[in-house]
């Protein structure tokens, strides 16, 4: 994800796009996400990327709407339930299906290459929450449109959460 990060930056013309998307090869979004997402980011000049709703894969597993800003003990990753069509502000992100302000990415103080899995004796880190870790220590924020309802494949099966 940094390296294409990095060639869009240098990029003469992409350079200038106010936003970047981003769709894994496992997500299914709705025909329309793109629309709704870029409607939430003009109405929401505050969120620096919006996501569209999409579970983790496997039986019982939470919604990728990681962490709740309001909570009173700092910062977490704390999976949040989903409020049905809403804009819901989160802490953290996953990568699946979303929509950044490219202007988030020039920003000198956060730490590249952005997107790395993080090992260490406190714990692991997807690239995703890893990046947001560093992203919220600047002020930058994210939520997630539960309006965008994002299918996640498993390429394996076919199946989709």
């Amino acid at each position: 994800y940094s390296a294409a990060l990095e060639q869009v930056l240098a990029h003469p013309d992409l350079s200038k796009f106010e936003f970047l998307l981003h769709i894994e090869q496992d997500n299914l979004p709705p025909s329309d996400g793109v629309l709704k997402l870029l409607e939430t980011m003009e109405a929401h000049p505050e969120f620096s990327a919006v996501g569209g709703l999409y579970w983790c894969k496997g039986e019982n597993s939470p919604a990728q709407i990681w962490g709740d800003p309001a909570c009173p003990t700092g910062i977490n990753f704390r999976p949040q339930i989903p409020k049905p069509e809403t804009v819901q502000e989160c802490c953290g992100l996953g990568c699946g299906f979303t929509l950044y302000r490219l202007s988030m990415f020039k920003d000198p103080r956060l730490k590249r290459p952005w997107f790395e899995t993080q090992k260490s004796a406190h714990g692991v880190a997807t690239q995703d929450l890893s990046f947001w870790s560093d992203a919220r220590k600047f002020g930058y924020r994210c939520a997630v449109d539960t309006r965008v309802k994002t299918g996640h494949m498993d390429i394996a099966t076919g199946f989709v959460w």
